[in-house]
């Protein structure tokens, strides 16, 4: 036993020990390091964008990208987009080329009052997803009607694109 085990500041405590025996064994271990390396490299990418790792609050997610459902028939393509409290004023709908753009921006606020208080919440929040198109469209036909919290974007296809079923004959 060193002397300087019985003086008690310059004892180690638990948490101390246990952590410096992780730090050895990280240091000896390559695949353990080359783990937290690639680990700390997906945190910094996200952190990035403003998202929280592998932790995320999926009504935050929800509120920056709603959800979509794409159907294609052999006439039009029909996006529907679920856009609950909002406003047909606050949604942007675009088409550029072979790509559809839904934007907007979603406003929340909160009040609750009571007998000696007032409590006021408000969120802001924009979003936009963009849909690439499967086929060409004609866009001057294309029509976005906005019903109880539900975006349906109908895109007729155009003449072209159109899938015709041809019949085969015998010479």
């Amino acid at each position: 036993m060193a002397i300087t085990d019985l003086i008690p500041w310059k004892k180690k405590s638990a948490e101390q020990e246990t952590e410096e025996r992780a730090i050895q064994v990280q240091q000896q271990d390559p695949f353990l390091s080359f783990q937290q390396q690639i680990n700390q490299m997906f945190d910094d990418f996200f952190r990035g964008w403003g998202l929280e790792p592998f932790g995320l609050d999926r009504e935050k997610w929800e509120l920056f990208s709603p959800s979509l459902d794409v159907v294609e028939t052999d006439k039009e393509i029909k996006v529907s987009v679920e856009l609950p409290g909002m406003d047909e004023k606050d949604i942007d709908v675009k088409i550029f080329r072979d790509m559809l753009t839904i934007s907007g921006e979603k406003r929340q606020e909160k009040e609750e009052r009571g007998h000696n208080y007032l409590r006021t919440e408000r969120s802001y929040g924009a979003f936009q997803r963009t849909v690439p198109l499967p086929s060409e469209v004609d866009a001057d036909k294309a029509d976005a009607v906005f019903r109880k919290g539900v975006l349906t974007v109908t895109l007729p296809k155009a003449t072209a694109a159109q899938t015709r079923k041809i019949t085969v004959k015998k010479p």
